[in-house]
């Protein structure tokens, strides 16, 4: 890696943990360099303004879900399980950098939420086509979602007493079996 290309990464990588822990008010331009260890001069040489601050990280974004749909169509277990099993992992990258982008200001947000909904798409096509059910194909997606929002509030787990994230993954896995017969 280039001494350049990992400033900039530097940079959007302090702008993105400026996101998740202040917000987006906190973020700005100076906060960002500072935190980035480079001058303002430095983080506008790879970013002329907040805004494109802002399209670095949705570009980010879209490459880690680019990254997550050849994963999710490749996975040795199957789309669906692949997708409950990655949606219990709310402190990966990926969770960071959708989180931050979600937290940019409201005109970049848009385009945040768009860009999630396309990715939604392809992991929704990808079940589909391994499941054949739309019906089914939909169940398995709340459920994910239903693993990511208890990951988010618990910590990579369901929080039901008494029970583990992997055995929570597991009974879950089971239901998905029976929906596929």
């Amino acid at each position: 890696m280039t001494r350049t290309s990992s400033a900039r990464d530097r940079i959007l990588q302090a702008f993105e943990n400026l996101l998740l822990s202040d917000g987006e008010r906190a973020a700005t331009l100076e906060s960002v360099a500072a935190a980035a260890g480079v001058s303002k001069g430095g983080l506008l040489y790879h970013f002329g303004s907040k805004e494109a601050l802002g399209e670095g990280l949705i570009e980010k974004f879209l490459q880690l879900g680019a990254e997550d749909l050849v994963a999710i169509k490749n996975a040795p277990e199957g789309a669906a399980s692949y997708y409950l099993r990655t949606s219990g992992q709310s402190d990966a990258s990926f969770d960071k950098v959708l989180i931050a982008a979600l937290r940019l200001p409201q005109g970049q947000m848009e385009d945040a939420k768009a860009a999630f909904a396309e990715l939604q798409k392809g992991w929704f096509d990808a079940i589909q086509a391994e499941i054949n059910d739309l019906e089914v194909a939909q169940a398995i997606m709340l459920m994910g979602d239903g693993m990511y929002y208890n990951a988010s509030l618990h910590g990579s787990y369901l929080g039901i007493p008494g029970t583990t994230y992997e055995q929570n993954l597991a009974a879950l896995q089971n239901v998905v079996n029976r929906l596929r017969k």
